[in-house]
């Protein structure tokens, strides 16, 4: 079994839930760098899940480009959106209230040490959750995340962005599924720098709100399964 610990933070600020997982992150870090340099009991740091809300704000990745965020500094202050440039991959993408975002602090060694197949658990998760609402979501060749309408490049459209940092083979960072999201945020910038693709929610897909907390719980329910997770309480 996988033993992580799981936190709901709630709505929070962007650099509070970053400030925290860095610090989990540098933890197991720094313990794996212990143990391989001292004959002494190894100690184990907690795998962490982290799920959150954050206000509206924008995240540019460490390889993205800036000119996929169309507003400027004033315009950003006038309409209350926060912007930051961050460490994982990908490009620019949208946070705000409505959106389950996950952030998995895990470190691999203690899983497997195969990136892919971690971000394909990660989407399956996502893609089965859905599914518990009828509604079909697939992955795009080249492209991280959960689609919508997958076959059809003219109505193909994001529901769920991914991205991450892994160091040492520990992660951060992680998804953004959008369940009651506005999407209307979107406007003012290029999602993750693809320009002919659309973003939705499964707000917008359905045609109603959905609870939160219930789609929570389904999603937590297939991570647990599909990598084999004890929950530490």
């Amino acid at each position: 079994m996988f033993k992580v610990r799981f936190t709901d933070l709630g709505l929070i600020e962007y650099k509070a839930a970053w400030d925290i997982q860095q610090q989990h992150f540098d933890l197991i870090s720094m313990n794996k760098l212990k143990n391989r340099k001292e004959s002494v009991e190894k100690v184990l740091v907690e795998n962490r899940l982290f799920f959150c809300e954050h206000p509206h704000v924008y995240t540019l990745g460490k390889h993205g480009d800036a000119n996929n965020l169309l507003l400027d500094k004033k315009s950003l202050d006038e309409k209350e959106i926060g912007f930051y440039k961050i460490n994982r991959g990908g490009d620019i993408t949208y946070h705000g209230p409505g959106q389950i975002v996950g952030y998995p602090v895990f470190d691999l060694d203690t899983l497997f040490t195969d990136i892919g197949r971690f971000l394909r658990f990660m989407e399956e998760a996502i893609i089965l959750t859905l599914a518990e609402y009828d509604i079909e979501g697939g992955r795009i060749d080249g492209l991280t995340g959960v689609w919508l309408d997958i076959n059809d490049p003219i109505k193909a459209r994001k529901i769920c962005a991914m991205g991450m940092h892994i160091s040492r083979w520990v992660t951060m960072h992680g998804f953004a599924l959008n369940v009651n999201s506005d999407v209307d945020y979107y406007q003012h910038i290029i999602p993750c720098g693809i320009q002919d693709k659309g973003v939705t929610s499964m707000q917008r897909e359905l045609g109603y709100s959905t609870d939160i907390s219930e789609v929570k719980s389904k999603l937590l329910n297939h991570l647990q399964q599909l990598f084999n997770i004890e929950w530490i309480t």
